[in-house]
């Protein structure tokens, strides 16, 4: 599947507030090496490496896209460097301090065999957080399901879309950190959104949830996805009086702390 930087970026600042609300809760004072997971255009991998000068940061991602777009950056800190990678096949070197993953695990089937692995094999006060979309249940990703699932598109689309295993509950990812031995805090937080100009959710959704459809289907095919789609959104997120459309967005953060030698980690 192929991602368009330019596309995720339309609402860049939407977008980024999760992952400032995710790493204000790292409370490292000085790690060595700061890993970035899913980078997408690097551009909040600039962020990490500003707020540990010191440390070796690294932006992953697994879109040749995307990291060309990172490694077209400029102005970017000495400290920061850009790989391409797929995280299922990434593990914490040594010194790997800070482990941060910004809405990537939701495409990873299994993701959390890979946290649990990644918890285990992290040195003593390495941080691990992440965050994840929430929003399966929301109308935007419920009316997309729908769509892919009727007689119409069901033979080219029935088993594109994930969604009920995409993501595990903030319960779960709690018992899952805390049971490979990290103080964890895990919480939910969900975003209203005010989206302006045409089609807006079509818009947002067509930077990330929509692209396993628009990758599965011929051209002129997409297109006539996206004219149904399109008219089902509008009707179930209409115009605010001020012009602009409330998007519901509820995001799933986990933060997880190993203990230092010879301590229990905390319930």
């Amino acid at each position: 599947m192929r991602w368009d930087p330019a596309k995720y970026a339309a609402f860049s600042d939407h977008r980024s507030r999760p992952f400032f609300d995710l790493v204000g809760r790292i409370e490292h004072p000085a790690p060595r090496r700061v890993i970035d997971l899913g980078c997408g255009p690097g551009e909040l991998s600039v962020v990490l490496a500003r707020r540990w000068p010191e440390a070796e940061v690294l932006g992953i991602d697994s879109s040749p896209e995307m990291i060309e777009r990172a490694h077209s950056l400029e102005d970017t800190p000495a400290n920061l460097f850009f790989a391409l990678g797929d995280v299922r096949d990434w593990m914490p070197e040594a010194a790997t301090d800070v482990v941060v993953s910004n809405a990537v695990l939701q495409w990873v089937p299994g993701h959390q065999a890979l946290l649990r692995r990644w918890a285990v094999a992290l040195e003593d006060r390495a941080w691990l957080a992440f965050q994840v979309p929430g929003n399966f249940s929301a109308p935007s990703h419920v009316l997309m399901r729908g769509l892919a699932e009727s007689e119409r598109w069901n033979d080219q689309l029935g088993s594109v879309l994930r969604h009920d295993d995409a993501v595990s509950s903030p319960e779960d990812y709690h018992r899952l950190l805390c049971g490979a031995g990290l103080e964890t805090e895990v919480w939910e937080t969900t975003y209203q959104h005010r989206l302006t100009g045409a089609d807006p959710v079509l818009e947002w959704v067509r930077g990330t949830g929509l692209r396993p459809v628009l990758a599965a289907l011929p051209a002129a095919d997409a297109a006539e996805f996206e004219r149904t789609y399109a008219r089902m959104l509008a009707e179930a997120y209409p115009p605010e009086a001020d012009s602009g459309t409330l998007f519901a967005f509820r995001r799933i953060f986990a933060v997880g702390t190993t203990p230092t030698a010879g301590s229990s980690p905390a319930a």
